[in-house]
């Protein structure tokens, strides 16, 4: 074990301070309304434990009204590196900060904020990371893949996003809202020109990938795609975290296509944050050892 005065050196916990907030403690926020459903805390905070990293997630609730004044006030506090943030201010973050990243820039909205040594704000959109970290680890092959993802909302964007910085050759893209679709296809080619955008059905026939960005996955929703026209080759992503094996993946297993479970997304996403935010990084099966949470 170390020393107290190293471990306050390094920012490190001795075993008898585990869990204890203290004077030297980073404080990381994360910021929604309401907070009764927030998972992330269970777990970051266990993990930070594990690592003995003097840290500690803070579920703060803001409501939109207040948001813009109250993120304002954090960042004036000394102990702060950054913040995570989650519904419903997401899209309103996209406009607080000084700075955003291409994925953020695409998807339209922020889910962390880095204060930088300057005091400037950084905004960036990690779901999509998340998801792409994913696929990777199962062995996907984004080189010149042609995907198809249906849903144009945050997920749905922060997925294309990263799937485009992946260098995919192509993304189709389906919201019941034409116009919405439109809208990314075209921010897609703006920062990837080599990129083939464009919007289509849902028909997932001819596909190396087909993502599931929508709310539909449980039991008694209609299907996002058409499962019959599904290929054993092709790979099916779904964002749904509510249930682990949803009507698609269950309908993509029988056909023998490889997936991915929403969570995954989820457990995926967390050390980018954590690299973002200077923690180091860690692994998702470290993650699910010591998360105090079940799905």
């Amino acid at each position: 074990m170390q020393a107290r005065a190293s471990n306050a050196q390094t920012g490190l916990k001795n075993d008898e301070d585990e869990t204890m907030i203290n004077g030297k403690t980073t404080l990381l926020p994360l910021i929604g309304y309401p907070t009764e459903a927030f998972k992330a805390p269970l777990i970051y905070n266990p993990w930070f434990d594990l690592r003995g990293i003097d840290a500690v997630v803070v579920p703060m609730g803001v409501k939109p009204e207040d948001y813009a004044e109250v993120l304002k006030s954090i960042f004036k506090l000394t102990n702060i590196p950054g913040a995570l943030v989650t519904m419903p201010h997401k899209v309103v973050t996209f406009g607080l900060v000084d700075e955003c990243s291409t994925a953020a820039k695409i998807a339209g909205s922020c889910n962390a904020i880095l204060k930088r040594p300057d005091g400037t704000l950084l905004g960036d959109m990690f779901d999509g990371t998340g998801f792409t970290r994913g696929l990777a680890r199962k062995g996907f092959v984004f080189d010149d893949a042609k995907c198809l993802v249906v849903g144009s909302g945050g997920v749905g964007s922060a997925i294309a996003a990263s799937l485009a910085a992946k260098g995919v050759a192509s993304i189709s893209l389906y919201d019941i809202n034409t116009e919405s679709a439109k809208g990314l296809a075209a921010r897609l080619m703006q920062y990837y020109p080599g990129l083939e955008a464009d919007v289509r059905t849902t028909d997932p026939a001819g596909y190396d990938l087909v993502v599931n960005a929508t709310s539909l996955g449980k039991a008694g929703d209609p299907l996002p795609v058409d499962v019959t026209r599904l290929a054993p080759t092709t790979f099916v992503g779904e964002v749904v975290m509510k249930q682990e094996i949803t009507p698609l993946l269950q309908a993509a297993q029988k056909i023998g296509c490889r997936f991915q479970i929403g969570t995954d997304m989820l457990f995926e996403m967390i050390p980018a944050y954590l690299e973002f935010f200077g923690f180091g990084s860690t692994t998702p099966e470290e993650l699910r050892s010591v998360a105090k949470l079940a799905y």
